[in-house]
């Protein structure tokens, strides 16, 4: 029974450490500053969708500036150009995207010491999914006409774009899930770059094949910045500690006997 006893203990200690337990410490003022980038993340991100939504639907604002853009990108299409954004396209679509991310958050859960942030990042992208699809449907906007789009007709909704905010959703949220560890500046500022070239990218490749509007990339991004001002919140509650505090009634680290 002894034995029965250790080995549950054993195997709820091998869960809790892999599932339940991660940590870091850091200055009361840095803690703060998360939620504060969070906050402002969130309320940016919602404010800015809000606009595009609002243009959409009055046919102005951050809207009025969709056909003339879409006008003057259907001039700079060239051969050449035209392969590199179709293979953005496939990189950043609904087939190969998913893929991506399934490989990188199993590979990184079954690695990582801790499956905390592979666990949340499947989480927000699964979020940034049902948001595309639960607006979409809602605003029933209709595409740029079909015959000029270059890499196959589609008749679905149009905003937000579900490319451009998967896209989004995954470089910037694995940006942060990975850089928010580090402790060189210089490392994160290069990782959040290559992260906001990619989202780019993304929404370049969307309009420039002529599947969207502008003001669908732009609502896009804004929605993944709500997403990713909830992420950095709910980790920060979760894993970001002050050296002395005790959490959930056991003993900090800085409390625990040697």
């Amino acid at each position: 029974m002894a034995a029965e006893s250790a080995g549950k203990q054993s195997r709820w200690r091998v869960f809790h450490d892999k599932f339940v337990v991660e940590e870091r410490y850091m200055e009361p003022g840095a803690r703060k500053g998360l939620y504060v980038t969070a906050i402002v993340l969130a309320a940016v991100g919602a404010g800015v969708f809000f606009l595009a939504l609002a243009g959409v639907q009055g046919h102005d604002g951050l809207a009025s500036a969709d056909d003339a853009s879409w006008r003057w990108l259907l001039t700079t299409r060239t051969q050449l150009l035209t392969v590199v954004m179709i293979v953005l396209a496939v990189i950043f679509g609904p087939i190969a995207l998913p893929i991506i991310v399934l490989v990188v958050t199993v590979a990184w859960g079954i690695l990582a010491k801790h499956a905390w942030r592979p666990i949340l990042l499947a989480a927000a992208m699964l979020t940034g999914v049902g948001l595309a699809q639960l607006i979409g449907r809602a605003v029933d906007r209709h595409r740029p006409p079909v015959d000029q789009m270059l890499f196959g007709a589609d008749h679905t909704f149009s905003f937000p774009s579900g490319h451009v905010l998967g896209a989004s959703d995954f470089l910037l949220i694995t940006a942060f899930l990975i850089f928010s560890r580090r402790r060189k500046p210089k490392t994160t500022v290069i990782g959040f770059v290559c992260a906001i070239i990619g989202v780019i990218l993304a929404s370049v490749s969307r309009l420039y094949l002529g599947y969207h509007w502008v003001s669908d990339a732009v609502a896009s991004v804004a929605l993944s910045l709500v997403v990713l001002g909830a992420v950095i919140a709910v980790d920060t509650w979760r894993t970001a500690r002050v050296p002395g505090e005790r959490v959930t009634g056991e003993l900090s680290k800085a409390d625990s006997p040697d």
